[in-house]
């Protein structure tokens, strides 16, 4: 099969040179990993128990990475919009899928470089589990309402960070939980290095930092590890083609938009190219590089699926004002049933309660009275897209036709 050319990048060929290929079979022979991995006897963890030390059969990361993928956010993941809301096409990516993908890539890329693999999970799968319903567009409608009402700023891997570490209590790794708040894959680099950090203290402040903040902090954000640097760049891979695959399945764009000239085709092609480059930069290296016409290249398609994809009329028309409202309106009925401490309500019987049993388990406890804010967006960017409708359509009686609605048997194709 002919491999495939970016008429626009052709120098990413998807291959390494003899030297990197030396030292990736090198590395790879020695059965070790490499001297700038994490290893997992650096595990750092809030609580020394008995329970999470390592084992022969379950190391500190492979812990990490049961904990997350046990957890009913990460089941939530499969109910929430990658980037197609309300469409009645099961082939059109989740955000259960692309964690998967991120993985996959960042897998990849670690392997050859002599990276830890398991660590490299961890971070993949836990890296959006605080994901809004309804992907970035949610995100932005609840950040709208909540700084607001409190200054404070909403992220989505910020509040990854907190469902790991406090609304889950499993006592998930530093390591891990760093990963996670550094991956945002909205602010691309060509070279990362790693930032030191090595306790909770000054990992606690970061967070803080974020929270009031916001993208001002964010955009600073460095890994504290090899492992993490390699899933935030991969997140980025692994959507930049997929994203636009959907965008021609679900009818956006045609195999001919793309100014590559390699259609769906790009995701395949993104695959080869970006991982071998990033390999062919980074191999022996205490840092995770791409080439110049690499992130070039990388900048250009996303902006290209900013422009023909993400802000598309027929992608933005899935949100109508009535859409966004929504979410504040939501925002302030919650608050309210938990200011009044209605125990029928579904913020305490499908939220609080839920949490304080899971929590009581690890002798932990949910604080959801010292800031109910906190407490409701907490909630809301728990909600997978069809629970959000739901409750919408349970509390409001105008609701009622406001969320678009396609079915599967379009005009031409019968049951």
């Amino acid at each position: 099969m002919e491999a495939l050319v970016n008429r626009l990048a052709p120098g990413l060929t998807g291959r390494l040179s003899k030297e990197a290929a030396r030292l990736v079979s090198e590395q790879r022979a020695s059965g070790e990993l490499s001297p700038f991995a994490c290893h997992d006897a650096s595990a750092i963890r809030r609580d020394l128990c008995d329970r999470d030390r390592d084992t022969l059969l379950r190391p500190a990361f492979v812990r990490d990475a049961e904990k997350i993928v046990h957890l009913p956010a990460y089941n939530r993941l499969a109910g929430k919009t990658q980037v197609f809301s309300f469409r009645s096409n099961d082939d059109l990516s989740r955000r259960g899928l692309h964690v998967q993908l991120v993985a996959r890539v960042a897998r990849d890329i670690g392997r050859a470089l002599g990276l830890n693999p398991d660590l490299i999970e961890a971070i993949a799968l836990g890296h959006d589990l605080g994901h809004t319903p309804f992907g970035h567009a949610g995100e932005r409608f609840l950040n709208d309402v909540f700084h607001e009402r409190t200054g404070r700023w909403f992220f989505h891997n910020v509040q990854s960070v907190r469902v790991m570490d406090e609304l889950a209590g499993r006592n998930v790794s530093l390591q891990t939980l760093d990963g996670a708040l550094c991956h945002n894959g909205e602010f691309e680099q060509q070279a990362f290095e790693t930032s030191g950090l090595a306790e909770f203290d000054t990992f606690g402040r970061v967070v803080d930092s974020c929270w009031r903040k916001g993208a001002e902090a964010i955009s600073h954000l460095r890994p504290m590890t090899l492992e993490g640097c390699v899933v935030r760049v991969s997140d980025i891979i692994a959507y930049v083609g997929k994203d636009r695959q959907d965008a021609i399945c679900a009818g956006l764009c045609t195999e001919d938009t793309f100014d590559d000239g390699l259609g769906g085709a790009y995701n395949a092609w993104a695959l080869s190219a970006f991982v071998a480059d990033i390999v062919e930069h980074s191999v022996g290296r205490d840092r995770i590089e791409m080439s110049a016409e690499a992130f070039a290249e990388m900048r250009r398609a996303k902006r290209e699926n900013y422009e023909k994809i993400y802000g598309a009329g027929e992608v933005n028309g899935d949100f109508s004002r009535e859409v966004s409202e929504l979410f504040g309106e939501l925002y302030e009925h919650e608050l309210a049933a938990l200011r009044a401490g209605d125990e029928s309500s579904a913020v305490f019987a499908h939220h609080v309660r839920p949490l304080e049993r899971r929590l009581a388990h690890y002798g932990r406890t949910y604080d959801w009275e010292s800031d109910p804010d906190q407490t409701v967006v907490d909630f809301i960017s728990s909600m997978t897209d069809d629970y959000f409708m739901a409750t919408c359509e349970a509390a409001f009686p105008h609701v009622a036709g406001i969320f678009p609605s396609r079915g599967y048997f379009l005009p031409g194709v019968r049951a």
